[in-house]
């Protein structure tokens, strides 16, 4: 498995995944299909992104990326991760954080929060075992349809 930065070339292979994930359902508040364009404005190349990285193993197995947040403390991040969900559990979740973390330090961020979906089992636990800690809950966040499935905020500090 190789972990890189991320670069607009990336751009219609992350898209690809996240929609996929998003045709899924369950694992992510995103409702609506990403274009490339969408995917490079917002994770890779847009104003707010600090960092983003990919996975690859014969093909992108999954992206994380940070970008600054104006409800966020000064010197926080906010953090996406996607992994192929047959890749998960694969190592490239933990790769993709150690490089991470990396990125974030040399950027001076002092933490790194994670906003993830009440009802999301998988992307709770994978922060848990990342050594992020709760700090604020949202149980009324809604989806579009109506469906309230809640949110918990988790950060990790650098």
């Amino acid at each position: 498995m190789i972990v890189r930065p991320a670069v607009p070339g990336d751009a219609a292979a992350m898209a690809d995944l996240l929609n996929r994930i998003i045709a899924i359902g369950g694992t992510t508040a995103h409702e609506r299909p990403f274009s490339a364009q969408d995917i490079d404005h917002h994770y890779i190349s847009g104003a707010a992104v600090i960092c983003c990285h990919v996975a690859e193993d014969q093909g992108l197995i999954g992206f994380q990326s940070v970008e600054g947040h104006a409800a966020l403390p000064e010197g926080w991040g906010d953090i996406g991760t996607f992994v192929d969900p047959q890749c998960q559990r694969s190592g490239a979740g933990a790769a993709l954080f150690a490089a991470t973390q990396t990125a974030c330090r040399a950027a001076g961020l002092v933490a790194i929060n994670a906003t993830i979906r009440a009802d999301n089992a998988p992307g709770l636990g994978y922060y848990a075992r990342r050594g992020f800690v709760d700090h604020a809950t949202d149980p009324a966040f809604a989806l579009s349809d109506g469906r309230v499935v809640g949110r918990i905020s988790r950060h990790f500090r650098l």
